[in-house]
């Protein structure tokens, strides 16, 4: 499963691992991406999202209506 989540588009940060001698490794930051199943009743039909937990709060404060309509205007395949 790629880590990007498709409400708010965030995807893995790249640093290093910084050991005690001051050695730099490359790391990967990922963003915690969850699997969800909503119910969209314009669409008749439940749909999966790959979100990310800030895009999950974000269809629990606009709604799951508002948050797909703002995808597909995207263009985003649901």
């Amino acid at each position: 499963m790629a880590a990007v989540c498709q409400v708010t588009g965030a995807v893995p940060g790249f640093g290093h691992n910084i050991s005690h001698s001051h050695r730099r490794t490359k790391r990967r930051f990922d963003p915690n991406i969850q699997k969800k199943t909503y119910f969209v009743p314009s669409l008749g039909r439940k749909v999966t999202l790959t979100l990310s937990v800030k895009g999950i709060k974000r269809i629990d404060a606009r709604g799951i209506e508002s948050v797909v309509a703002d995808l597909q205007k995207r263009g985003v395949k649901i």
